[in-house]
């Protein structure tokens, strides 16, 4: 009798323990709410788990956000300031669907998602989406009407359908939404949204230096790089149809997107900073140039990435058209592996169209490069502007080296955007 009293206690205090860890469940990351039981979708507050890490991470409910696209990857993250003002991820999404491939968007049409340095004011929050919730990304902007780049209603939202747009998911862009309208309403004026190709490390870099768009992304790099090192969303400028980073003015003049840059220069302090991560930069990208020599990373198609995830769309509405991320579709191959598809695709195209075959001719092969590591990584180099690359590293009065340095307050992050031509009633109104 006394055996099977002990036994169905044990029962009992497995069931209750098996009970305890599925509450422990039900507040992770994957879990997601039910849509149905949203009443009103604009003032959805954000989940318990959610507001239980921010108050671990020091994170004011309503302190200033930032959100980063990694396009290869297909992520979003929203990060957030603590109460020291650096930024930290509260929470990190895979991306549903975005359309293209790796790239800026150049014109109406082609189907790009926007990458660069964007600005979200309240205005851009549509709380009348036809995709359940949206975020204009305020594409073009500065640059891209500098260098001509067309195209409108630039979205991230609901739906997980994409025609060069962001595309989450219902619950992830719920969550999204209220991420920014907490913002807004603890006084941010404007939310910087930064879209990357893939995080801009001395590998990736390296894997994709023979893409046609690196040019431009050795630039925005410029921005990431000031990101990295002050954990603070850097101050945007545009001047000579280029971007340019917290620069401050020296002088006379203003920054104007098309002009000649006023004269200006870089806070001390960042120049010293940036000098230490540029130089362990570069010992990793030569490392990572030797490791991919030879070889050539494969971007694929949107197509190919729909393959990928083809079971996901299985029982849902046609709309829904998820896409897989370009690390699933894609592949490193070696130059004359390279060389042998591209042969072949052009041949295939040939017997279509013999422009198109032309065309792809002129875009085939990866581009030639140095002997050697060093001195394809010198070609390579980041431009640094106005920063001096002599700099030198700020040392304690131990002669250790410092801690590294914070710039002052980011205005872009805690005040008024840059005034621009007029106000702007919020774009959905012109729907």
């Amino acid at each position: 009798m006394w055996s099977v009293s002990m036994r169905l206690k044990h029962i009992a205090l497995a069931l209750l323990v098996a009970t305890a860890l599925t509450g422990c469940n039900d507040t992770l990351d994957t879990a997601t709410i039910d849509l149905k039981t949203v009443k009103n979708k604009v003032e959805q507050p954000l989940p318990a788990k959610i507001l239980a890490d921010m108050q671990a991470k020091n994170m004011p409910r309503n302190s200033p956000i930032m959100i980063r696209i990694l396009k290869e990857e297909g992520k979003l993250e929203v990060w957030k300031a603590r109460a020291d003002n650096r930024f930290e991820v509260i929470k990190s999404y895979d991306i549903c669907a975005w359309s293209g491939k790796l790239g800026p968007k150049v014109k109406e049409g082609d189907r790009q998602a926007p990458e660069g340095f964007y600005t979200l004011t309240p205005a851009h929050l549509n709380p009348n989406s036809k995709y359940y919730l949206a975020i204009n990304t305020g594409f073009p902007n500065r640059y891209d009407a500098a260098n001509g780049r067309s195209g409108s209603n630039l979205m991230i939202h609901g739906a997980c359908s994409s025609s060069g747009c962001y595309s989450m998911t219902d619950e992830q862009v719920l969550e999204i939404y209220a991420f920014a309208r907490d913002a807004f309403r603890g006084g941010q004026t404007a939310v910087q949204l930064q879209a990357f190709p893939f995080r801009m490390t001395a590998e990736n870099m390296a894997r994709h230096r023979d893409n046609q768009n690196f040019d431009f992304w050795k630039m925005i790099k410029i921005g990431y790089d000031n990101f990295e090192v002050t954990k603070r969303p850097p101050e945007v400028n545009v001047c000579e149809k280029k971007y340019v980073f917290n620069q401050q003015l020296t002088g006379n003049g203003t920054f104007a997107p098309a002009s000649a840059c006023p004269p200006m220069s870089t806070p001390p302090a960042l120049v010293s900073a940036l000098t230490s991560y540029e130089k362990t930069y570069d010992i990793a990208y030569e490392k990572a140039l030797d490791k991919y020599d030879g070889k050539v990373w494969y971007e694929p198609s949107e197509a190919e990435r729909k393959a990928v995830v083809a079971d996901k769309r299985k029982g849902r509405e046609l709309a829904y058209a998820p896409t897989g991320t370009s690390l699933e579709a894609g592949k490193l191959m070696s130059e004359s592996e390279f060389k042998e598809l591209m042969e072949k695709r052009m041949a295939a195209a040939h017997a279509k169209s013999a422009p198109a075959n032309s065309v792809l001719l002129a875009s085939a092969g990866p581009t030639s490069r140095s002997s050697s590591a060093a001195e394809r990584m010198k070609q390579d180099r980041l431009p640094t502007a106005t920063t001096p690359s002599t700099a030198p590293a700020i040392m304690s009065a131990q002669g250790k080296p410092a801690a590294v340095p914070v710039p002052a307050q980011n205005p872009l992050a805690y005040a008024a955007a840059p005034p621009v031509e007029e106000a702007k009633k919020p774009f959905w109104k012109f729907w």
